[in-house]
């Protein structure tokens, strides 16, 4: 055969299938990082449509390669004008170039290839690339409750909700039916009937970790004092990031479930596989924005708490430091957690505005408003020294009053 690419994208990544020579060149010539598809699922993805060209048998027999896109590599693909169906949300197209080559394709035909007319074959391989996409954002948050050192399994076994109690169970369920899964290549009933129930307790239990967020979020809004803004501030630090841990597992478990679905119908009803993917995607998105929004209100209750702190750092220099500190380490989180869900965020830290910052901030004021700002900036700056002189000022004058006062007293004797 020739070096015919098959090009497949969905949101989320790139499928390229063909020739192992050829796709390997293809994607070293645009710089890109990639999984295998599974060699398994791909002949499954024809096998199981009927008519599948010769062609299409061709490139079953070679090579399939997924790439997550980013925005660098998402632009580079763009320049090939893959054409996208408003059914299925997929762009496709196919490359063709001369045996041998290393410095891209020449040739591009859209609307080519063994999956046009063949929409099942279609279906089965944007299910694989849905299940890697996932599975890859499982990994990330693997590595980032791994980072954060997060103890999961400990936070829920000290809260008194029956549900969280149960979540750690279906954590162990949910891994021992993806093990099941890499090992068989398939999801039986059995495998299914072990799992089916779960996402009632992963609801429940990321329903209460969004509750415990928000309830930081109204702590932090109630309070007006800088030593209690201080308080709630270093509590939320503490455990914002526990309930953060508990969103990402349940996220990852999610997947897992969603994972597991895409097998469970391709096997049951492969005629839904693709309706089915899209609801994965949208029920998926829904999730992930409710989690933002919960999130970033605490981000924007912290950033506020933050900028109260500095307008008040003359007159607590070492609580609204504390306070600014305890908000950058929530937002920082926050972003992270962000990142590793997919999540956009661009929340911004805020900066310890010191009491020696704010104060030159006051002189420099007033030494451009004059002798009446420079009043301002030493009653400011200075405040507990005046106090002490106006004390002293007012003891000297009494002294003196007296003193006044006696020695008419002694005349007049």
């Amino acid at each position: 055969m020739d070096d015919a690419l098959q090009l497949i994208r969905d949101r989320d990544g790139l499928t390229v299938i063909g020739d192992q020579a050829a796709v390997e060149r293809f994607l070293v010539s645009e710089g890109l990082v990639s999984k295998n598809l599974g060699s398994r699922r791909l002949r499954s993805a024809f096998g199981n449509a009927a008519g599948v060209a010769q062609a299409g048998s061709d490139i079953a027999a070679g090579s399939g390669r997924w790439v997550k896109l980013t925005k660098e590599s998402a632009r580079r693909i763009d320049k090939y004008g893959l054409r996208e169906s408003s059914t299925t949300g997929l762009s496709t197209g196919v490359l063709k170039g001369d045996k041998g080559q290393i410095k891209g394709f020449v040739e591009f035909a859209k609307g080519a290839g063994p999956f046009r007319g063949n929409p099942a074959a279609l279906a089965n391989v944007a299910a694989v690339m849905a299940q890697l996409a996932m599975q890859q954002a499982m990994d990330e948050i693997t590595d980032y409750l791994a980072t954060i050192d997060a103890k999961v399994d400990d936070v829920l076994r000290a809260q008194e909700d029956a549900a969280l109690a149960k979540m750690i169970g279906v954590e162990l369920v949910i891994e021992e039916a993806m093990t099941i899964r890499e090992q068989v290549g398939r999801v039986s009933e059995i495998t299914w009937s072990k799992v089916q129930d779960a996402p009632g307790t992963i609801a429940a239990t990321q329903g209460y970790a969004l509750r415990q967020l928000d309830a930081l979020a109204e702590k932090m809004e109630r309070k007006s004092k800088i030593g209690d803004l201080a308080a709630a501030a270093k509590e939320a630090e503490s455990k914002a990031q526990e309930w953060l841990a508990v969103l990402a597992r349940c996220f990852q478990l999610q997947d897992a479930i969603a994972v597991l679905e895409l097998d469970r119908v391709l096997d049951a009803a492969p005629d839904e596989l693709d309706r089915h993917r899209l609801g994965i995607r949208i029920s998926r998105q829904n999730r992930m924005d409710l989690i933002s929004r919960s999130t970033e209100r605490l981000v924007v209750r912290m950033n506020a708490a933050a900028g109260e702190a500095n307008a008040k750092v003359l007159l607590h220099p070492s609580k609204s430091p504390a306070v600014v500190e305890s908000s950058n380490h929530v937002v920082t989180g926050v972003h992270d957690f962000h990142g590793r869900l997919g999540i956009e965020s661009g929340r911004p830290r805020s900066e310890t505005r010191r009491w020696a910052a704010a104060a030159a901030e006051v002189r420099d004021k007033a030494l451009e408003t004059g002798a009446k700002g420079v009043g301002v900036a030493k009653s400011l700056g200075n405040e507990t020294l005046d106090r002490a002189g106006s004390v002293k000022d007012k003891l000297a004058g009494g002294i003196a009053e007296r003193a006044i006062r006696r020695r008419g007293d002694a005349g007049e004797g």
